[in-house]
């Protein structure tokens, strides 16, 4: 009898569990890839029988997304303005809050990226240069940016292959067909890409800051989960693996949410 009961609890307690399970999905730029699936699994560890999915992609889209009506809970923006206007548009539950600094380096799996620098771009040897495209990827922004600040955008305009994204741009010079790319450090120091290759940090003066930033949608209001991540976030255990990925992280005084 006593075994029946320790049963029925078992069950109870089993069921409970999964009847009260919460998901969230979380939109989030590509340079996250690798970092916010450490954080998230991590997370999942912490509080077992929650889910969380993960869509990757650039971050224009997604904010064109949720003002579409795309079911995220969470966007995660590799340019901080995107949460800003979608906060004062009125799609945003939470304040925006500054998660990280991205920066960009050359990567090559092909040539000895730790020895170019951009002047190299030019140069014969590189008929592919990938970038994200400027017009949707904060990334390739950047990219572009410090190109036209080193008087390069001109001269290797013909060589660019652009990618939906960053981890695309990275995917053309990981397939070789693109002989270098400017990618986001998180990526380039990422398990996957640094056996393969070698980057060379781009100046971070060549190009305005990749401040990075995230919102609770409006479909969250009442998601306790996507809160509860959002705490996580700002914890010391996600920091750690941000700053693992090459995110300089804003200190304590200037982590302060936006758009109240």
């Amino acid at each position: 009898m006593k075994i029946f009961k320790l049963q029925i609890a078992f069950y109870f307690l089993f069921f409970s569990n999964f009847l009260y399970a919460e998901k969230i999905t979380i939109a989030a730029a590509s340079d996250l890839k690798f970092a916010l699936d450490e954080i998230s699994a991590l997370f999942i560890k912490k509080n077992p029988g929650q889910k969380i999915d993960i869509i990757y992609g650039s971050s224009g889209k997604a904010f064109t997304q949720i003002q579409q009506g795309a079911p995220f809970d969470l966007y995660f923006s590799a340019d901080i303005n995107y949460p800003k206007e979608l906060f004062e548009k009125g799609f945003a539950h939470s304040p925006v809050k500054l998660y990280a600094i991205g920066r960009i380096v050359l990567w090559s799996n092909v040539l000895d990226a730790s020895k170019i620098t951009l002047n190299d771009l030019a140069g014969p040897a590189i008929t592919h240069i990938a970038i994200a495209n400027p017009q949707h990827a904060p990334y390739g922004r950047r990219a572009e940016e410090a190109l036209r600040a080193t008087a390069l955008w001109d001269k290797v305009k013909a060589k660019l292959v652009y990618g939906e994204n960053i981890a695309q741009a990275a995917q053309f010079v990981q397939s070789k067909n693109a002989e270098v790319g400017i990618i986001a450090l998180s990526l380039a120091i990422s398990p996957q890409f640094i056996k393969d290759g070698g980057y060379w940090p781009i100046p971070t003066d060549l190009h305005s800051p990749l401040e990075q930033g995230f919102i609770i949608t409006k479909r969250a209001a009442n998601n306790s989960l996507a809160k509860n991540f959002s705490t996580f976030m700002e914890s010391k255990l996600a920091r750690k693996i941000m700053i693992k990925y090459g995110f300089v992280l804003p200190s304590e005084t200037t982590n302060a949410t936006l758009g109240k």
